[in-house]
C-alpha cells in the first residue's frame, strides 16, 4: 500500500526499531550521490575509485576522489531527518539500531550516538597492512599516505565487491525489532535490499522516500514524502 499521509507510528516500551537510512537522507543534506548529474562519479567510473582492483591499480586516483568526497561533505549540515532520529534514539535508547548505507557523519552531527555504518566511514581511514585500529582522519590527502609501519592508508570504505560492516550485529538487530523502517534507500543494493524481507513475518515494515524504491513490493506501507519532512512526526511514543 502507497500513501502520501503520514499517521505516526506506535512505539511501544517494549518495540525494537530498526532503521535503514540510505543516500536519500544525505541527498537532503546535499551530500552527492551516484545519481547526480554533474557530480563527482560522473568524472570517474566507479571501478577505478570504488573497488579493490581501483585501488590496487592507482591508489593516488582513489584519494584524490575522496579528499574531493571529503571537502564537500565537510561543507553540509544534518537534516530534520537526521535530528529526528536522534530524537527517536533519546527516546527508546538502545532499541533503536540505526544501520546506515551513508559514508557521511550527518547522523553523528544531528545528534546520533549510536550509529551502525554498514559501509564504513568517509572520515576514518585504516592502514591496509597492519593491525592498527581505523581512526579518525579529516583530512583530503593531496598524495598517498602512508601509516608509521610504512604499509598504505586507505578509505574506510566498503568498496563494491567487500563485504560489509558487521553483519552479525545487523543479523541480531534483525532478529529483535518489531519495527523496521527503511528511509531514503533505492532498495537495489544488497545486503540491506533484502533486510526488510528477512522481518517482514515478524515486524511491521515502513519504506519513507520522495520516490518507490526498487523492492517497494517487500514493505507494509510505503510513505511517499522528503525523510526531512516526514520522519520528525513519523514516531509517537
Amino acid at each position: 500500500m502507497i500513501s502520501t499521509r503520514v499517521p505516526a507510528l506506535r512505539v511501544g516500551s517494549f518495540d525494537h526499531v530498526f532503521v535503514l537510512t540510505g543516500a536519500g537522507v544525505s541527498a537532503e543534506s546535499g551530500i552527492q550521490t551516484f545519481r547526480d548529474a554533474g557530480g563527482f562519479w560522473e568524472k570517474y567510473r566507479f571501478e577505478e575509485v570504488a573497488s579493490p582492483e581501483g585501488w590496487a591499480a592507482d591508489p593516488k586516483t582513489v584519494w584524490r576522489f575522496y579528499g574531493e568526497r571529503r571537502t564537500q561533505a565537510l561543507t553540509c549540515q544534518p537534516n530534520a531527518a537526521h535530528r529526528a532520529l536522534a530524537a527517536l534514539e533519546r527516546a527508546i535508547g538502545d532499541r533503536l539500531f540505526l544501520c546506515t548505507q551513508n559514508v557521511d557523519d550527518l547522523h553523528e552531527k544531528g545528534g546520533s550516538l549510536r550509529v551502525h555504518h554498514m559501509h564504513g566511514e568517509l572520515f576514518r581511514s585504516r592502514c591496509e597492512a597492519c593491525s592498527r585500529p581505523p581512526f579518525e582522519d579529516r583530512v583530503a590527502h593531496p598524495t598517498l599516505p602512508l601509516c608509521s609501519c610504512g604499509g598504505r592508508v586507505r578509505p574506510h570504505i566498503v568498496w563494491f565487491g567487500e563485504i560489509p560492516l558487521g553483519l552479525e550485529r545487523i543479523a541480531d538487530a534483525l532478529d529483535q525489532c518489531s519495527l523496521f523502517v527503511t528511509v531514503g534507500s533505492s532498495g537495489a543494493v544488497y545486503p540491506a535490499a533484502g533486510f526488510v524481507a528477512s522481518v517482514r513475518s515478524r515486524a511491521r515494515t515502513i519504506y519513507v522516500g520522495p520516490e518507490r524504491p526498487d523492492n517497494a513490493d517487500a514493505f507494509d506501507e510505503v510513505r511517499l514524502g522528503k525523510a526531512g519532512d516526514v520522519l520528525p512526526t513519523l514516531f509517537e511514543f
